[in-house]
């Protein structure tokens, strides 16, 4: 009984700090958390959201490397907008 406990205790450990095994999708969702974090307003706000736009039509057209970068620098470029205010 304690072994199968154990093996519970482990997978559940493990399952928790299980990487999203998509990290396109995974980042494009954590650019849509930082829209609502963010103080941008205007043309930065624009900006950030073509940004997102353009990383998702990267990811859908195939090129994840650059929807990766490109989703990695407009989560950086609103959690700034964040830090400003």
């Amino acid at each position: 009984m304690k072994s199968i406990v154990f093996v519970l205790l482990l997978w559940v450990h493990a399952v928790s700090f299980a990487h999203c095994p998509n990290p396109v999708a995974c980042e494009i969702k954590y650019v849509d958390q930082a829209f609502q974090k963010t103080k941008l307003t205007g043309e930065d706000f624009e900006k950030a959201k073509a940004m997102r736009d353009q990383g998702e039509k990267l990811y859908k057209d195939g090129d994840e490397d650059q929807a990766l970068k490109l989703l990695k620098e407009t989560k950086k470029f609103l959690l700034e907008g964040v830090a400003k205010n």
